[in-house]
């Protein structure tokens, strides 16, 4: 859901400026209902593009509809029915077909560098050039995310581990027309996703606790509503393809990128990697030209998943809490700053006892007029969560200005306790992590 950004590049300058061009197109045609990607205006959405659109019927139901436990309730008419994913339009087919490229690329290396070993070994400098060869197409190769490597930043939960969290994971996961997740991993950060690991590609849940503490029980709804939502209706950008394109092209980049020229053997090494490294930024400015608009849909859809799962008013209140991480960010650090440098005896406790109870009441400490400032700060400043997502004003002005949508999960006092507790194990130990730096 957000990331920290790193000071923007000339690439990422060109990202947000997309985004927000994009975002800003996009939501005047899902309020015309003239969006030819499948998205339909105010009071539902369409699969598929052109004349083929059908729209998802209303009164698909989940668990979550059905008569059972208190904390669930019926709810109004969908923001965005949970339904397979939109069917890939030109700029989809032509993203997947540079990933291809790119991809290909990173295989005839490996199997031309393979040749010169093979073919003339013995013979000349050409085998150490297949060597190279080789060596960077292992480099570029696509890889698959490893949830132990991503555990040594956080904690891992399994389904035994906290299974009423599970269930209700699975809940929000069906109730938006999708699966839920094998392992949740809790770190400390004001952050939220869902990604796939593994060869087998199984989801996980990262769930920052400095985003989860300061939020009411159903705009934690809505947070995960919208995570699951991203892989109810689909996004380019998250396919093993295009997202392992994207990584590949980083990489070239970071592989050619200029050196500091000291001498003349720089100046002519930057000069030799010049057209290869522009050939490379053309084929990341061609690919976030293909996959931005789409991504960006992504973004809307999720958000509607968010409300039919959590309500209209969880899903607008989500917004305003993005708007916030900055100052959440800044208050975890000030915690683990005063935690390494208190003098002796000055504070008896221990400093991680409670931190998530003050993070969470130094958030709601910050009062409507402090939002409504935020908002227009973010209008002006067009605030993003990242460079892919819309502006967070935009994505705030599809919620509340549609038809407004009940809840299907009320996350109830009791079943909130009970979540609660299956975390207090992670909370005590993320929290002595953060507090130790």
């Amino acid at each position: 859901m957000t990331r920290d950004e790193e000071t923007p590049g000339r690439v990422e300058r060109l990202r947000r400026r997309l985004a927000r061009r994009d975002g800003e197109r996009l939501l005047a045609e899902l309020t015309e209902g003239t969006d030819r990607t499948g998205l339909a205006g105010r009071t539902g959405l369409t699969e598929g593009a052109g004349a083929s659109e059908r729209t998802e019927p209303s009164d698909r139901t989940g668990p979550a509809d059905r008569t059972g436990p208190a904390d669930r309730t019926a709810s109004a008419e969908p923001a965005g029915a949970p339904g397979r994913p939109a069917r890939r339009g030109l700029a989809g087919r032509l993203a997947t077909g540079l990933a291809v490229l790119v991809h290909g690329v990173t295989l005839a290396l490996f199997l031309g560098g393979l040749w010169l070993v093979v073919a003339w070994w013995g013979r000349g400098f050409l085998p150490a050039l297949g060597g190279i060869a080789i060596a960077l197409a292992v480099l570029l190769r696509p890889r698959f995310r490893s949830l132990r490597k991503a555990a040594e930043s956080g904690l891992v939960l399994r389904r035994p581990d906290a299974p009423r969290l599970f269930a209700l994971l699975d809940e929000i996961a069906e109730s938006v027309g999708t699966t839920g997740v094998v392992a949740v991993l809790i770190d400390a950060d004001a952050n939220a996703s869902v990604s796939t690991y593994g060869i087998r590609q199984q989801r996980v849940l990262r769930l920052g606790l400095g985003l989860w503490e300061i939020l009411p029980p159903q705009e934690r709804v809505a947070l995960l509503g919208h995570e699951f939502g991203h892989y109810a209706h689909g996004d380019t950008r998250r396919s093993l393809l295009v997202g392992n394109a994207f990584r590949s092209l980083d990489t070239w980049r970071y592989t050619l990128a200029p050196t500091p020229a000291e001498n003349l053997m720089d100046t002519f090494v930057n000069l030799v990697t010049a057209p290869p490294r522009l050939l490379v930024d053309g084929l990341l400015v061609v690919l976030e030209h293909l996959t931005l608009r789409e991504s960006q849909r992504a973004e809307y859809l999720a958000d509607s998943a968010a409300a039919r799962a959590a309500g209209t008013e969880a899903a607008a209140g989500l917004m305003d809490r993005l708007l916030i991480t900055d100052g959440v960010v800044g208050e975890l650090r000030r915690e683990s700053v005063a935690a390494r440098t208190r003098l002796g005896g000055a504070r008896r406790e221990d400093p991680a006892d409670g931190l998530w109870e003050r993070l969470a009441a130094h958030a709601a400490s910050v009062p409507e007029r402090e939002y409504d400032r935020l908002r227009r700060v973010a209008e002006r400043r067009g605030h993003q969560v990242d460079s892919t997502h819309p502006p967070t004003h935009l994505r705030h002005r599809r919620l509340t200005r549609g038809s407004r949508v009940g809840a299907r999960i009320v996350l109830a006092p009791a079943r909130t306790e009970e979540v609660h507790a299956e975390l207090a194990e992670a909370r005590r130990s993320i929290a002595r992590e953060l507090v130790r730096g």
